[in-house]
């Protein structure tokens, strides 16, 4: 089945993304809630059509980051109005899960999947491109800024590097100066993916950040706020 898929339009998904999230990528998901059957439309379109092996590598790309965003969003909508993605699993009591990103609630291809197959057993895995971390929203204040446009193939070089720029240069997530950074707790959680092919945290933060640092700036991880990036 999955040879034959034909490449995905996510047009849908960006007309919801213009219309519901604002420019710091603040999510009404009160909004999105009145455009359920929109965005179930879409929903049940990438359910449907997953990646083929032979689609462009950035078409399966966009396509995974914006399923890894959209379901997170019909995530939160299914527990609306929660506080934390975090109480999602642990306080609302799904049976066998530990953590939100583990429930297998929706399928891709006829396969039940969570949102960890997507970011650790597909993007991470398959696409070795740490880039992806500045794109996956997991619904909290923390994490990067959830476009207000869906990624596209054609567009997607520059979206990647929009979002690390966006990501380094916003206090809120990274407080960076040449003496002391403190980043954000992604740098630290997944290192390994940072430091592959010759690269390094520090060389990460300077293809994106305005403010230089070197080997001898002080590195902490700034505290991971997981409130909801409610509007």
């Amino acid at each position: 089945m999955a040879v034959t898929s034909a490449l995905v339009d996510h047009s849908a998904f960006d007309r919801l993304l213009r219309k519901h999230v604002n420019a710091q990528g603040l999510v009404n998901y009160v909004g999105f809630k009145a455009d359920e059957a929109a965005f179930n439309q879409y929903l049940a379109l990438l359910s449907k059509n997953p990646p083929a092996a032979n689609w462009p590598k950035a078409d399966q790309m966009a396509y995974w980051i914006n399923a890894y965003n959209a379901y997170t969003i019909r995530l939160i909508l299914d527990h609306y109005p929660v506080q934390s993605i975090k109480d999602i699993g642990s306080k609302i009591k799904i049976p066998f899960v530990t953590t939100p990103w583990a429930a297998k609630f929706f399928s891709i291809g006829g396969e039940k999947m969570s949102l960890d197959n997507i970011e650790h057993g597909i993007l991470r895995k398959k696409f070795d491109d740490p880039r992806i971390h500045f794109t996956l929203v997991c619904a909290s204040i923390s994490c990067p800024r959830l476009r207000n446009e869906a990624y596209t193939a054609a567009q997607l070089e520059k979206q990647l590097d929009d979002q690390g720029r966006d990501f380094l240069n916003n206090p809120a997530k990274n407080k960076i100066s040449k003496s002391d950074a403190q980043l954000s707790k992604y740098f630290d959680w997944y290192k390994g993916d940072w430091e592959k092919n010759g690269q390094s945290v520090v060389k990460w933060v300077n293809r994106y950040s305005t403010t230089k640092i070197d080997a001898s700036t002080k590195i902490t991880y700034l505290e991971y706020n997981w409130n909801l990036n409610k509007q």
